[in-house]
């Protein structure tokens, strides 16, 4: 409209639905989750490290009270299109240790979010988690043809504010009072990686995942630089 400022013109973006299949990754395979295939080794994946349920603080769910109740969460997640949820299964174990989400999907603007991500002890901090997240965010960006790929947290979830960070996503801003998550107030911070920036990133990822970064007892050699190839400042 004459005298509105306006954005862009821009074409429908051929952006689609994740179909559920794997991605099969250097380290690590990112398997649609099943409770006959998965649900056994990712109960256990907890049971060890992590007496407090820590892992489950930030999330709308969890601690369990024993297996056939995390089994029965796990099947109602198998059933769930949006959320898309998927199994995270290391090769060197090839038992499922954790677990990540496609959400909030809507193809038409091209917009696609990860959540719902946790992470067994034993898989925290470590190159195969690194991995599955990247695979998710390379699928989103390139075979999905997203515009724009999402993370969101707990505001006072430092540790996946700082893991947004390292995986190169850009912080957007705090929505305050935004839900109510087992009875406590939460603020949620946006985070979100834009396509035009995704081939800078997607090439530190490469160099990150190189065989030759890992010594033989998997240590990287060179740290993850996501952040810088997406410009992200370092405070």
């Amino acid at each position: 409209m004459a005298g509105h400022e306006v954005g862009p013109s821009v074409s429908p973006p051929a952006g689609r639905r994740p179909d559920g299949g794997p991605l099969r990754g250097r380290y690590v395979d990112v398997e649609h989750v099943e409770v006959e295939r998965h649900g056994t080794d990712l109960w256990e994946s907890f049971q060890t490290g992590d007496p407090e349920g820590r892992i489950w603080t930030y999330l709308g769910y969890g601690p369990f009270a024993d297996r056939p109740a995390f089994l029965a969460w796990l099947k109602e997640r198998q059933a769930s299109s949006d959320p898309l949820f998927y199994a995270i299964v290391p090769h060197h174990t090839g038992k499922a240790s954790g677990m990540a989400s496609f959400m909030r999907m809507t193809p038409e603007h091209g917009v696609i979010e990860i959540g719902h991500i946790w992470l067994s002890p034993g898989l925290q901090k470590t190159r195969e988690a690194t991995e599955a997240l990247y695979l998710m965010m390379q699928d989103a960006l390139t075979s999905l043809n997203c515009r724009r790929l999402e993370w969101k947290c707990d505001a006072l979830n430092q540790p996946s504010r700082k893991a947004a960070e390292r995986l190169g996503f850009t912080f957007e801003g705090v929505f305050r009072q935004h839900m109510i998550v087992k009875g406590r107030n939460r603020d949620t911070a946006w985070y979100a990686i834009l396509d035009k920036n995704w081939p800078a990133i997607d090439a530190a990822f490469q160099r990150w995942l190189a065989a030759d970064n890992f010594d033989s007892a998997g240590r990287q050699q060179q740290a993850l630089q996501a952040a810088e190839a997406g410009g992200i400042k370092r405070a």
